[in-house]
């Protein structure tokens, strides 16, 4: 049986060049396996916030189906799709989560928008729990502010309908494994709005 190297170092400011560039060699296929990671996770949205028609699951298929409909760019529909995936272990900060899994791999515009997309989502609704439906106005100089309009106003707020025909997670994991195949914090990352990698279907 093969034994894997392991470094030397028991605490980190003890390690040695040779121990950092193993531990970096070791951890490639860990690394590479991101978007097989987030495609399992994605399967605990099955078990969050009953009652609703559907849950976050097929919440997030049919947002990222009604950007792909729309016309979005690949980077914008993977962020639809992942969009959610906060609000199983983080239902109250969840669109932090979302944000900074993509963070290194989109624009700077995308990772605002998914940050920022919970209080723009508020004003569909929280006028009728006792917030401030207005809360996203304070954001109203920031340039994603209307692309960040664009994507709750047309795809998550709109995303909750059974009868919608909503593409399943196979049709947008190649697209998924594109965007984490770029680059962590890249060119793509120095850019305001999202890159087109590729031309669309």
């Amino acid at each position: 049986m093969m034994t894997m190297r392991t470094v030397s170092y028991t605490r980190m400011d003890e390690g040695t060049v040779e121990d950092y560039a193993l531990g970096e060699e070791i951890a490639k296929p860990f690394m590479n396996a991101t978007p097989d990671r987030i495609l399992a996770f994605m399967e605990c949205l099955h078990d969050t916030f009953p009652g609703g028609r559907i849950d976050r699951y097929a919440h997030s298929l049919q947002t990222a189906t009604r950007a792909e409909d729309a016309g979005e760019c690949e980077e914008f529909v993977v962020a639809a799709l992942l969009h959610d995936i906060g609000d199983s272990l983080a239902p109250h900060n969840h669109a932090d989560v979302g944000a900074d899994i993509l963070r290194p791999y989109v624009s700077r515009h995308t990772h605002w928008m998914l940050k920022h997309h919970g209080i723009f989502q508020g004003y569909y609704y929280w006028d009728k729990i006792g917030k401030n439906r207005y809360e996203r106005e304070r954001y109203r100089d920031h340039p994603a502010y209307e692309m960040t309009v664009r994507f709750t106003g047309r795809y998550d707020q709109m995303a909750f309908d059974p009868g919608y025909e909503t593409r399943p997670i196979e049709h947008f994991e190649p697209m998924l494994r594109r965007i984490f195949a770029r680059v962590p914090w890249g060119a793509q990352t120095k850019e305001d709005w999202p890159v087109v990698d590729r031309a669309g279907p």
